[in-house]
């Protein structure tokens, strides 16, 4: 049987992204390799990655623990990963590999390029961008421009991304794909359980349920929402953060010292995010980076109502004033003033019917012809 290898950093990067790129590999008739560091906890509980791996296991995927390092600074994890990739390349005659995030996809390409073997690389949004911190081009553009010359195929999920690649890279060649696909039909079924959600997450009748999902960290920037919210002192609004990380305790504080710990809720990991978002009222995406996000998918295909950063990737989905506004990320003023005008925004019924249409573009079902005409197209290339 013919196998491919696909390497992430964080085994989150498959289990979230990458289910249905390997259902369609199996399709194809490969024998699907996972690289990727599953002692990482810093996106996943121990018993998260337990599950994820006794999942993949059951459907005849093959684990191997490579020590992929976030960080491009840990040398000693990076000489560790590539020796092991090394030795994965040696054992298996891979036909050609697929990787995802910086770290990983350096190193599997260095390693493919001495094999030999042929290689997708898709980037979820680099790490230099318009309006990036200078560090980032210093450190990031450079070794993305330089590994990008021993990539067969780069895929890029944003038009920025897109563009740039397509102009200064050395890719063999760079494609555009929609994301990374959302299950519109899992978001957009419309239940008539909302009263009954709403008083299960205690939100009242007269109450604006404001919703985030996302790692609580730096980058997810829930604190400047809190911070905005301690402005603006509106009784109607709760905002409600699914998702785990370490900065919870540092915004529980942040709640406690605005005075409105009573209206904001972390609800921790949850596996129930499209009932979360029928609940809900307003989405919000405060991210200071981004590449095309998912949880800014699902809840257009939700029908909500958008706010998000100017950001690459959040003006790919959401149009001002039809679908939602967007604010300047680092401006606690644009963030306060664009909540408190979607909030009295009348036409928040024409914005759920832009944004439910507008998504039909990211779909699963859209993605996933992309990707199986990319699989197809490198398994013939020579």
């Amino acid at each position: 049987m013919k196998k491919m290898l696909m390497t992430a950093t964080v085994p989150s990067m498959i289990g979230q992204f990458n289910m249905n790129n390997i259902d369609i590999l199996q399709k194809l008739g490969y024998e699907v390799h996972i690289g990727c560091n599953f002692e990482d906890r810093s996106v996943w509980t121990k018993e998260r990655v337990t599950k994820f791996k006794d999942d993949v296991n059951n459907m005849n995927i093959i684990c191997h623990q490579i020590d992929f390092a976030r960080s491009p600074l840990g040398i000693g994890n990076d000489i560790k990963s590539f020796k092991q990739m090394d030795k994965l390349f040696k054992e298996n005659n891979f036909e050609f590999v697929h990787c995802h995030t910086p770290v990983a996809g350096v190193i599997s390409r260095l390693v493919a390029h001495i094999h030999g073997v042929k290689t997708i690389y898709t980037a979820h949004g680099f790490h230099f961008y318009d309006g990036a911190p200078k560090k980032n081009w210093i450190i990031f553009y450079p070794i993305e421009k330089f590994f990008s010359r021993w990539t067969d195929i780069l895929i890029t999920i944003t038009r920025e991304d897109y563009k740039r690649a397509s102009e200064k890279f050395h890719a063999k060649e760079v494609k555009y794909v929609p994301g990374v696909g959302v299950d519109i039909s899992k978001f957009s079924k419309i239940n008539n359980n909302r009263e009954q959600l709403r008083k299960s997450l205690n939100v009242d009748d007269d109450e604006l349920m404001l919703l985030s999902v996302g790692e609580l960290n730096e980058n997810k920037n829930h604190s400047s929402v809190i911070k905005a919210l301690g402005e603006l002192r509106d009784k109607r609004i709760k905002y409600y953060i699914a998702g785990n990380g370490h900065l919870k305790e540092y915004l529980v504080m942040l709640a406690k010292e605005r005075c409105i710990d009573n209206k904001i809720v972390l609800l921790g990991f949850r596996s129930d995010i499209p009932e979360l978002m029928q609940a809900a009222d307003i989405y919000i995406l405060p991210s200071i980076r981004e590449g095309l996000n998912v949880s800014l998918m699902e809840a257009m295909a939700s029908g909500l109502p958008c706010l998000c950063g100017n950001i690459r990737g959040n003006i790919d989905l959401i149009e001002e004033k039809s679908g939602g506004y967007l604010f300047n990320a680092n401006s606690i003023n644009s963030i306060k003033e664009k909540i408190s005008l979607l909030i009295d925004d009348s036409g928040k019924q024409k914005m759920k019917d832009f944004n439910q249409n507008k998504v039909n573009s990211f779909s699963k079902d859209v993605v996933s012809q992309s990707m199986k005409a990319l699989y197809i197209q490198i398994s013939k290339t020579k």
